[in-house]
């Protein structure tokens, strides 16, 4: 069988709806033979592992475990959605303190049990924070952490494409960038739509003001929708498209949507944010975005009400202040 590479891929979180999904979608993508699924609820975790031997993948060497020693071990690749799950009512903020301790003891984990992994993506919201906590306690580069932002991009592609009655692949280059939440700054400058600018069709008879206000919202609260919907917060697409990034790392396809990664140029500082990136063997990099004055201004607020949440879980005491960063991961200056 042919796999990108023979390197070991742990997930955390798999007995989740959003790990377990992550585990087929590795499987069916030939990502690597040797997969480890971890959660500390032994009883789901061997079901999916059940539910996995009984699609029956050739050549694959999954293994299942509770210890986190266990799972980390020589692992070069690692996914985690191991936080709590947003449930009806909930933002991503309110999930704020327990998934940041979280955070906090997996980045420990991962900078005791396999200091030599060669890239992290890290699903579990508030995914930005919970991301630059993992990156602080890992002792990792930045561009070996990225976290998924991508949803809310592909959500606007969506929302588009279903407005204009289009196949999804002909709303190009949609993009969110900032948080990962409903202070998300969405841009209308990057997007094509059926080979018109975006910018252009708003205002238009093909799009009133109203009508695109109205997606706006609808991306904004994409999240929120999947829960009235399903009656749980969304796991497919999360888990697709986080194990997409990870197949970036390993050198595979590119991965096509913004991701979250550390930002501090001057502008963006000690953050980590969605942003116009590159994911390669190399790790994770970004350029700088360019909008509208509108534009870049809600990507400013945006920052700003990451800076609050950051600066919350400092008060917390989960973080030392931002000036001590260097202490804890020498990585970051």
């Amino acid at each position: 069988m042919d796999f990108l590479t023979n390197e070991k891929l742990t997930i955390v979180g798999a007995a989740g709806m959003i790990g377990s999904n992550m585990v087929q979608t590795a499987l069916m993508m030939k990502l690597t033979p040797n997969i480890c699924a971890y959660d500390p609820y032994a009883p789901a975790l061997e079901g999916v592992a059940e539910e996995m031997y009984h699609c029956g993948f050739e050549g694959v060497n999954l293994t299942f475990t509770s210890d986190i020693s266990v799972a980390l071990k020589d692992a070069k690749y690692i996914i985690s959605s191991g936080g709590a799950a947003r449930k009806a009512g909930m933002t991503r903020e309110d999930l704020l303190k327990g998934n940041a301790e979280i955070a906090a003891q997996f980045g420990k984990d991962i900078r005791s049990y396999c200091p030599d992994v060669k890239h992290v993506v890290v699903v579990f919201n508030p995914a930005d924070i919970t991301g630059l906590i993992t990156l602080l306690y890992s002792g990792l580069k930045p561009s070996q952490v990225s976290t998924l932002a991508a949803l809310d991009s592909t959500r606007l592609q969506t929302a588009l494409a279903q407005f204009f009655g289009l196949p999804q692949d002909k709303v190009v280059n949609s993009r969110t960038y900032g948080g990962h939440g409903e202070q998300m700054a969405v841009f209308a400058s990057t997007t094509s739509v059926n080979g018109k600018c975006l910018s252009d069709l708003i205002g238009s008879p093909e799009l009133p003001v109203e009508k695109w206000e109205e997606i706006r919202e609808r991306v904004i609260q994409g999240g929120k929708r999947i829960i009235e919907l399903r009656g749980r917060s969304s796991f497919q697409s999360p888990a697709y498209l986080s194990v997409e990034m990870i197949r970036a790392a390993m050198g595979g396809a590119p991965f096509r949507w913004p991701a979250g990664v550390y930002v501090s140029d001057g502008e963006f500082n000690h953050i980590m944010m969605a942003m116009e990136t590159t994911i390669t063997r190399d790790g994770a990099s970004y350029r700088q975005v360019k909008g509208t004055a509108a534009e870049m201004e809600a990507l400013k607020e945006s920052y700003r009400h990451l800076c609050k949440l950051r600066d919350e879980v400092i008060g917390m005491g989960i973080i030392p202040p931002i000036d001590q960063w260097h202490t804890l991961n020498r990585n970051i200056k």
